[in-house]
């Protein structure tokens, strides 16, 4: 350590009380963090690209500072879901002071990184008062039981007006309109459930049949239409 001639001519003046760092909550626990091996928690995050054409969730679950879980989900970049392959893979095991320093491949997954990294060395994690913190797979619950992401994509233009694409119910197969053309429900097809389907062994017909489903009031319909044809079914 190089010291300047200015400071070694100082007199010495002790510091006097210095009570450490202030504790943050971890897991229902107080815990004054001085090392990434202080840290615990489950959290989630949302990160951008520069040129925000794409944006990441991650969530980690971390515990006694190594990654022991990571859920990545990403919308609106084609190049971003093999980043977030890539991601998934290699930040289980890392703490978090390596995961904030390792290429990610896509700047919006270092940016939720940092934004998660952030929330967990303040204290803001999602599971801060929970007693012994969230299991290993609790991420998995955000999927649900489908282990799809919750995407919703509307698409609207002031000479058409809008259009239901997808729910998180599923992919929307029809938007039912009243007697004025506004929008009164929309029928969607679970495509989680009709994978699994045609995997137990139904043909793709039933399987698609069995997967669908509609919400709001289709049956008061004056017409419904395909959102991405505009042709009535």
């Amino acid at each position: 350590m190089i010291i300047s001639q200015e400071v070694q001519n100082m007199c010495v003046v002790k510091q006097g009380v210095h009570h450490g760092a202030a504790p943050i909550p971890e897991e229902a626990k107080w815990v004054q963090a001085k090392e990434v091996k202080d840290i615990s928690g489950l959290t989630h995050g949302i990160g951008w690209c520069a040129p925000q054409q794409g944006a990441c969730k991650l969530t980690l679950n971390v515990k006694e500072g190594i990654i022991q879980e990571a859920l990545v989900e990403t919308i609106g970049c084609s190049g971003m879901t093999h980043s977030a392959a890539m991601s998934a893979e290699v930040l289980p095991g890392l703490t978090v002071m390596e995961a904030l320093n390792t290429d990610l491949v896509c700047d919006a997954i270092n940016t939720a990184m940092r934004e998660l990294f952030l929330q967990i060395v303040y204290g803001r994690t999602q599971s801060a008062f929970s007693e012994e913190g969230l299991p290993v797979g609790a991420g998995l619950e955000d999927l649900g039981k489908g282990l799809r992401s919750q995407v919703g994509t509307m698409y609207g233009t002031l000479q058409k007006g809008p259009r239901y694409l997808e729910m998180a119910e599923g992919y929307v197969t029809g938007i039912a309109l009243d007697e004025e053309g506004l929008i009164i429900g929309y029928k969607f097809v679970n495509l989680g459930k009709m994978t699994d389907f045609i995997k137990k062994g139904d043909d793709p017909n039933t399987a698609y049949e069995k997967a669908c489903g509609q919400y709001g009031r289709v049956a008061d319909a004056v017409k419904i239409i395909d959102p991405r044809t505009d042709k009535e079914i």
